[in-house]
């Protein structure tokens, strides 16, 4: 017959064992639920914020850009022209060079990409070097987007190298470090 101490120390030694298992796998099941949590916050509450910071508040800027233009030709008698605006504390001007159309490299004329800039600077004169220069910078800005192919133009963060290559080409035309930044307003590719 079975011996009923012999089946006690079976259940006693079961428990453990199962007790065991469950500890085991704990932090697993900790990493698994927590994991996305934390990727979740760390990309909203660091990354998206370094990230925008570094491209300069693109998106902020593109959606207040409207705003200025208004407050300047309202509140000072429409001295400023539609292309400049200048708004905050910090003494920038910007100017657009607006509407640039060019055939994609490689598509024989086919495909072509419509562009509009805001040029941004911080000297006294920038808006009348910009002005004076107008048909040389828009001729280098036509050239470096033309030399863009549509694959190019469909690599992710490719709006930033297409940024760093204008103010390169239009600082070295202006002859320093004029250009603070450039916002890329508009860019459709057709």
């Amino acid at each position: 017959m079975a011996n009923p101490e012999a089946n006690k120390e079976e259940g006693a030694a079961a428990a453990p064992a199962a007790a065991g298992g469950i500890k085991a796998w704990l932090p697993l099941i900790v990493a698994v639920v927590a994991m996305p949590a934390l990727a979740f916050t760390t990309t909203k509450f660091v990354l998206l914020p370094k990230l925008q910071n570094a491209a300069g508040g693109a998106p902020k800027a593109e959606a207040t850009a409207a705003a200025p233009e208004k407050e300047s030709s309202s509140s000072e008698g429409g001295s400023k022209e539609g292309g400049e605006k200048s708004g905050n504390s910090k003494g920038k001007v910007n100017v657009a060079l607006s509407k640039m159309l060019v055939n994609v490299s490689g598509t024989l004329g086919t495909r072509y990409l419509m562009t509009s800039v805001t040029l941004v600077g911080n000297t006294p004169d920038f808006k009348n070097k910009i002005d004076d220069n107008k048909d040389q910078l828009m001729d280098l800005a036509t050239g470096t987007l033309s030399s863009k192919t549509i694959s190019d133009l469909e690599k992710p963060g490719e709006r930033n190298v297409i940024r760093s290559e204008l103010m390169t080409v239009l600082n070295n035309a202006l002859g320093g470090p004029v250009i603070q930044e450039i916002y890329i307003t508009e860019m459709a590719i057709q």
